[in-house]
C-alpha cells in the first residue's frame, strides 16, 4: 500500500510514512494536514469501493460457479479476476482504519495485507492483459475454424492462471519482506522499510518495475491486441455492421477505462521514482502536494477493481442472460421453499415432473461463452 513519499537523510531506515519530511532547504516540513486529507478522503473512497466491488465480483464469482464448467480461457481469467479484486477489496477496510488512527493490528497482519494487496493489485493487471491475448487469440481461431476444446486446453488455461498468480505473488514480495510497524511522532504506521544501504535504489527499483508490469507493459499488450481484434472484426465478412461496429466500441471502451484510471497513479509513481533518484523535490509544498495526488491518484486507480465486473462480464450478451436465469432459478425455489412451508409434501412432489426437471436441465447448458465481443 502506498503511502506518504519523503527524502530522509538522518535516519537509518528508508520509510514513507511520516508526519514530518525533511527537506534539504527547508528543514523539517510539517505534513500533518497531509495525514489530516487522508484521514477523511481515503475512507470515504475505500468505502464506496468497497461497496460497489463487494455488489458486482461476488455476482461474478456466483454466477461463474455456478456453471458446469468454465468454456474459454476469457471465462477463466474473468472469474480469477473477481476473486483477486475481491481480495483486494477486503484489504481496504485495514487501510481505511490506518488512515483514520493508525496501524493497531501489529507486524505480521501488516505484512499480511500489504502483501496482499500488492499481489492483487499486480494479478489484476496481469490478467487483464491475459484476456486481451486470448480474445486476438479467439478472433484468429474463429477465421482458420479451430474451436475445439478439450481437457489439455483446459488443464493449459490453469497453468496460465496459476504462472500469473505465481508472478503477481513474486512481485508482491517486497511488500511481505520489508512492510513492518513504525511509530513515529506519537503515531504507528503499517509501511515499507527499507535497510539504510539499500533504500534509495531499492525504493527506485521497485517503483520502475511497478510502473513497467503493472502499466506500460499490459497497456502495450492491450493495445496491440485490441486493435488488431479491431482490424479482423472490420475485414470480417458475413458481420452484420452494427454488430461490428459495437463490439469495436466495446474494445476501444475497455482500452480507454485502464488508461483513464491506472494512467495518473502511475505519473506520480513514475515522478517518485525519478524524485527518489535524483533528489528533485525540495519544496515543502510541492512535496506535499505529491502525496495528495498519490492518494487521489491510487484511489482513482482501485476503481478499476470495481469497473472490472462491468467491462469483462456484464458487456457479455450470453453473461447478462445468465444472471437473468440465475436470478429465476433462485427465484424458483424460494418460491418452491415457500410453497414447501404452507403445502402438503405429497401435493409438491406431484406437481414436479419429470418433464419439467429435464427442460430445466436442459436449458442451463445452451450457454457456450459467457463472455461475447
Amino acid at each position: 500500500m502506498e503511502d506518504f513519499y519523503y527524502h530522509e537523510e538522518d535516519e537509518s531506515s528508508y520509510s514513507e510514512n511520516e508526519t514530518y519530511d525533511y527537506s534539504y532547504e527547508h528543514g523539517i516540513c510539517d505534513k500533518q494536514e497531509v495525514r489530516s486529507f487522508g484521514g477523511v478522503f481515503l475512507p470515504i473512497i475505500y468505502a464506496l469501493a468497497l461497496v460497489v466491488g463487494l455488489a458486482g465480483n461476488s455476482l461474478v464469482v456466483v454466477v461463474y460457479m455456478s456453471r458446469l464448467r468454465l468454456r474459454t480461457l476469457t471465462d477463466m481469467c474473468i472469474l480469477n479476476l473477481a476473486i483477486s479484486d475481491l481480495l483486494l477489496l477486503f484489504t481496504l477496510p485495514f487501510w481505511a482504519a490506518d488512515a483514520i488512527h493508525g496501524w493497531m493490528l501489529g507486524v505480521a497482519a501488516c505484512k499480511l495485507t500489504s502483501f496482499l494487496y500488492s499481489t492483487n493489485f499486480s494479478c489484476g493487471m496481469l490478467l487483464l492483459t491475459c484476456i486481451s491475448v486470448d480474445r486476438y487469440r479467439a478472433v484468429l481461431q474463429s477465421s482458420t475454424g479451430r474451436t475445439a476444446i478439450g481437457q489439455q486446453v483446459r488443464r493449459q488455461w490453469l497453468l496460465v492462471c496459476v504462472a500469473l498468480w505465481c508472478l503477481a505473488s513474486f512481485l508482491g514480495l517486497p511488500e511481505l519482506i520489508f512492510s513492518t510497524v513504525k511509530i513515529s511522532h506519537h503515531r504507528t504506521g503499517c509501511t515499507p522499510i527499507y535497510p539504510h544501504s539499500m533504500a534509495r535504489p531499492a525504493k527506485a527499483s521497485l517503483e520502475l518495475m511497478e510502473v513497467i508490469l503493472r502499466f506500460l507493459l499490459p497497456l502495450l499488450i492491450m493495445t496491440v491486441c485490441y486493435c488488431l481484434v479491431g482490424q479482423a472484426l472490420s475485414k470480417a465478412a458475413g458481420v452484420q455492421r452494427e454488430r461490428k461496429w459495437r463490439a469495436l466500441r466495446v474494445l476501444l471502451v475497455v482500452v480507454a477505462v485502464f488508461l483513464l484510471t491506472q494512467l495518473p497513479y502511475n505519473v506520480v509513481k513514475l515522478c517518485r521514482a525519478m524524485d527518489i533518484i535524483y533528489l528533485l523535490v525540495t519544496d515543502c509544498e510541492v512535496s506535499k502536494g505529491l502525496d495528495r495526488a498519490l492518494q487521489v491518484t491510487e484511489s482513482l486507480a482501485l476503481t478499476h477493481a470495481c469497473i472490472n465486473p462491468l467491462l469483462y462480464a456484464f458487456i457479455g450478451s450470453s453473461f447478462r442472460g445468465h444472471v437473468l436465469k440465475t436470478a429465476k432459478h433462485l427465484g424458483q425455489r424460494l418460491g418452491q421453499h415457500s410453497r414447501q412451508l404452507n403445502e402438503e409434501p405429497a401435493v409438491e412432489m406431484a406437481l414436479r415432473t419429470p418433464g419439467e426437471n429435464q427442460s430445466q436441465s436442459g436449458s442451463e447448458d445452451q450457454d457456450t461463452t459467457t463472455f461475447t465481443i
